[in-house]
């Protein structure tokens, strides 16, 4: 069902000053070029300025320096892309739970489901599983003895929970994640592996959001932790015994190697690595294609790598680098002679 809401609710309900017509009635949002005059937009980066004067958007959420450009109605606030991520909210698709489960759907008898709990087909709940309250079980999910689901938490087809979990309220695990396998841990004998048997469990606190394909392994003796209102993109690798602090936010294609600890409001680019057994102060802000390989100790900003540069510049600087310690040898002997 298509949601409706006119501007003086949606300026309300985002915390911004009005300034044009409350009846104005928006059904979704747009882009500054696409949007449509019953539709929301939004301004919060210089190069998209160039569109605010042509849009065609019922309202634009904007911040008071770049009203003047602005021919249509305006939401006005201090930070626009906040804004935008609040009214978001108001036309979302997410479904909402209702007391269902679908004639395919396997549920242990003594499993214990809660008011207003959807299930989809083909979902699977195993022995002494609890789901809580409000809660969407998407098809084709399945869900491991002794697992415990939050209130009002929202899991998308195929995710696959094994046993002895405890994910918190509200919520998102997207599709095909997989919450509790085995970590990595092999012991070797020769040439032959021993498999490291793992105990522990995950444990999700509230307010939790995790992207498509990642997967958070269990822990071995002990539990991986992801705290409350932790963000994770999609195809992302957390070990065991990995503990991620409340609100940090991990993007695509990060890994992170077992025993690590990432602490509060961080911020870490895509395919950022994670060497194991390691600190990582609060407030660290880590760039994209990073390589930590030791503690970071003190909260700041940090980077590694290399930026892109055309091939043979490469070949060339690649060659150069295997030899960077002869250079720095004969340097260091030169200048002890002189």
């Amino acid at each position: 069902m298509e949601n409706k809401h006119n501007l003086l609710f949606i300026s309300k309900s985002i915390g911004a000053n009005l300034q044009g017509s409350s009846d104005c009635v928006i059904t979704g949002i747009n882009s500054l070029e696409k949007a449509k005059s019953d539709e929301l937009s939004f301004l919060s980066s210089l190069k998209h300025l160039k569109y605010l004067k042509e849009t065609d958007a019922g309202a634009v959420i904007i911040s008071s320096k770049f009203k003047e450009y602005c021919n249509t109605n305006m939401l006005i606030v201090d930070d626009p892309y906040l804004g935008y991520a609040k009214a978001s909210k108001l036309f979302t698709r997410t479904p909402v739970a209702e007391t269902f489960a679908h004639k395919t759907a396997i549920i242990a008898d003594n499993s214990v489901i809660g008011n207003n709990v959807y299930i989809g087909a083909n979902v699977v709940i195993d022995s002494n599983v609890t789901i809580k309250d409000n809660s969407y079980i998407s098809s084709g999910c399945f869900i491991g003895a002794n697992t415990i689901i939050g209130k009002n938490t929202n899991i998308k087809n195929s995710v696959q929970i094994s046993d002895n979990i405890i994910i918190g309220n509200n919520c998102i695990i997207h599709h095909g994640a997989v919450i509790g396998g085995d970590g990595f841990g092999n012991a070797r004998e020769g040439v032959k592996w021993h498999k490291i048997e793992h105990f522990g469990s995950v444990i999700i606190g509230d307010n939790v959001e995790i992207g498509c394909n990642t997967c958070i392994d269990r822990g071995s003796l002990g539990n991986t932790v992801i705290e409350n209102g932790v963000r994770l993109d999609n195809l992302i690798q957390v070990a065991h015994n990995v503990t991620i602090g409340e609100n940090t936010a991990i993007a695509s294609l990060s890994g992170i190697s077992g025993g690590t600890k990432i602490g509060k409001n961080c911020m870490i680019g895509g395919s950022t690595g994670f060497t194991g057994h390691i600190n990582i102060a609060d407030n660290t802000l880590i760039n994209g294609m990073s390589m930590i390989t030791k503690s970071i100790t003190s909260p700041g900003h940090y980077a590694s790598g290399t930026g892109f540069m055309d091939v043979n510049s490469w070949r060339k600087n690649v060659a150069t680098f295997k030899k960077l310690y002869y250079f720095i040898k004969n340097i260091r002997a030169y200048i002890a002679k002189n």
